[in-house]
């Protein structure tokens, strides 16, 4: 995954664990509106904490002060909402436009700002939506996601077989189809959740777009206080 200038440690994170299901996905040039559904992606917050704490100190300063995801508990964060193509490719940068002028505002979400502006800059752009409208679509799929109570009340880690962490969001999630929940592992420890939605931002199966392949993942369980010093 590539990153326009300095991100911060979630962000570069993130590009280093990767997520199985895009692992193999091909980026392609495109222009704005040419895309056939969206992926939402929902970040593991523990397990990039968890990665977080096994950095050297001179990496740790490298992160970001709007990094917060760490300094407050936190399960599940938006990494973003992807526009995606039924063959498997991405389209990415697809135009340089202007991005949200307020993008604290969706803090709430996504508790980083750097990464906020590389979702417009790599995915927003690629769609026809002002950022303001962009972030609302991003917002409406991410509120449409329950969480299963389960995941967000792990005291602490546990091991799971992927087919029942993804039964767990079907249960709590009955109108999405068979196929719109896929996972995203890296070292068979869960890394993000990530789910499917049509141009109407409509539940739908995803399309061809790979899941974790390991029978059993690691779920790391949230530290009351974030990061452990």
């Amino acid at each position: 995954m590539r990153f326009a200038h300095i991100l911060s440690a979630f962000a570069v994170t993130l590009s280093i664990v990767g997520h199985c299901a895009n692992s193999h996905a091909q980026e392609i040039k495109s222009v704005p509106g040419q895309f056939d559904y969206y992926v939402l992606n929902l970040s593991w917050a523990p397990a990039f904490c968890d990665n977080l704490k096994t950095l050297t100190p001179l990496e740790r300063s490298r992160s970001s002060r709007d990094d917060l995801q760490c300094s407050t508990p936190h399960a599940f964060v938006l990494h973003g909402l992807w526009t995606q193509n039924n063959d498997g490719t991405y389209p990415g940068y697809c135009a340089e436009r202007m991005g949200p002028l307020h993008p604290e505002r969706n803090l709430d979400m996504t508790p980083n700002l750097a990464l906020l502006r590389h979702e417009w800059a790599k995915h927003g752009t690629c769609t026809t939506l002002s950022p303001e409208a962009f972030f609302a679509t991003a917002r409406q799929a991410y509120n449409s996601v329950t969480v299963p109570e389960q995941l967000t009340q792990l005291e602490h880690d546990t091991v799971m077989r992927s087919a029942d962490v993804l039964t767990l969001f079907y249960r709590a999630n009955p109108l999405f189809p068979q196929g719109s929940f896929v996972l995203s592992c890296s070292d068979s420890q869960l890394t993000a959740v990530e789910a499917c939605f049509n141009r109407d931002v409509q539940p739908m199966a995803c399309v061809n777009l790979k899941s974790c392949a390991s029978d059993s993942i690691k779920v790391t369980s949230e530290s009351p206080g974030g990061i452990v010093q």
